[in-house]
């Protein structure tokens, strides 16, 4: 079975309703974790110690999903397996 890393981020955002950083350079990177479980764990960690910032939000990114919007789609990756 093929592995579906999960990185989990965050940091202040400029608006609470937006997903657009204050400062990209400090982006907090929590970690990179071998399944959904795991990255859930850690991201509910980070959202509940920052819960008193209201711009401070923390993010799951499914590493198997993002990739070169300008390189086209393989056959697989767009019946989505």
């Amino acid at each position: 079975m093929a592995q579906r890393l999960h990185l989990v981020f965050g940091g202040e955002l400029v608006d609470p309703t937006r997903t657009e950083f204050r400062d990209t350079a400090n982006i907090h990177i929590v970690g990179i974790f071998p399944d959904y479980a795991s990255a859930f764990s850690a991201w509910k960690a980070e959202a509940q110690r920052t819960v008193d910032s209201a711009h401070t939000r923390y993010f799951i990114a499914h590493l198997l999903r993002l990739r070169d919007e300008e390189m086209a789609a393989s056959p697989t990756e767009e019946l989505g397996n």
